[in-house]
């Protein structure tokens, strides 16, 4: 059989297709959407109004506070071990940026991500929860 031959049999084999009208289509989907169309305004507006997203939040202990505006800080998670599920203890040190000096070395406190200030500094201090 050539090309030619099997082609028409899989079009006689087929049922002929009915074409439905443009307008019968778009009567069906237009309440759907003209109601995200009037939504759009109220998104527009509000988008204009955005606030900063939510930034991460930190509580940890000042380790170092021996340079100028930079505090270390470190942060203490409890996660369960991969494979075991036994609760082990993890750390993370941040650079946090200290503009009045005001946090002491073993305080508690709280630090917010911020944009870079410096080579390591992604963080600023927020509060000084305990001395």
């Amino acid at each position: 059989m050539s090309d030619e031959e099997k082609n028409e049999e899989t079009s006689a084999a087929s049922p002929p297709v009915e074409e439905v009208p443009a307008s019968a289509v778009a009567d069906e989907e237009t309440p759907v959407v003209e109601a995200a169309a009037e939504s759009k305004p109220d998104e527009e507006a509000t988008a204009s109004d955005k606030k900063p997203g939510l930034r991460k939040e930190r509580v940890g202990k000042v380790v170092s506070d021996k340079m100028k505006q930079t505090i270390v800080v470190e942060v203490v998670r409890r996660v369960p071990h991969p494979k075991f599920r036994k609760i082990i203890k993890r750390s993370s040190k941040f650079y946090a940026h200290d503009e009045d000096e005001t946090a002491v070395v073993g305080d508690k406190v709280r630090i917010v991500e911020c944009r870079p200030l410096s080579k390591t500094k992604r963080w600023r201090l927020a509060k000084v929860l305990a001395h």
